[in-house]
């Protein structure tokens, strides 16, 4: 695994896979779930996932387009367990390792802004989970 933390828009970053945090509810209204909602239509995708496929509702990484969305809690007001989002975590890399195409993954500080969980926790939990993968991952942050 290649591990980059940079200073930048989520999507300045191309020809990749992203990942963010959601919740089970499909909310999608706060936070940079409202951009991905916006570029990819996705409570509308994901609330007809739900309906046509019931074993979406039991899935913490569900893949749409190129984009990884980590059910991290039930309902948007809540705020995720670290062990919920290492949950998520594991799920997603277990589709990525399925899927040799997928190169290059790009997040922003999941689940640590308005989830309010603790980068110094979330980091090495990243690592820690995608080391000895052949994947770059980005991190963007924002001031």
């Amino acid at each position: 695994m290649d591990y980059k933390f940079i200073k930048g828009d989520v999507f300045n970053e191309k020809n990749c896979y992203y990942a963010h945090c959601i919740s089970r509810d499909y909310a999608l209204g706060a936070g940079i779930a409202v951009e991905f909602d916006k570029r990819y239509n996705m409570r509308e995708i994901l609330l007809k996932l739900a309906k046509g496929n019931p074993k979406t509702l039991e899935e913490r990484c569900i893949e749409i387009s190129n984009v990884f969305n980590l059910i991290t809690k039930k309902n948007y007001w809540e705020i995720p367990t670290y062990e919920d989002l290492e949950k998520s975590l594991i799920e997603m890399r277990e589709k990525i390792r399925k899927n040799k195409n997928i190169k290059k993954l790009v997040m922003p500080k999941i689940a640590c802004e308005i989830d309010r969980l603790s980068w110094d926790r979330v980091e090495p939990m990243i690592k820690d989970i995608f080391k000895g993968l052949d994947i770059e991952i980005v991190v963007c942050y924002l001031e």
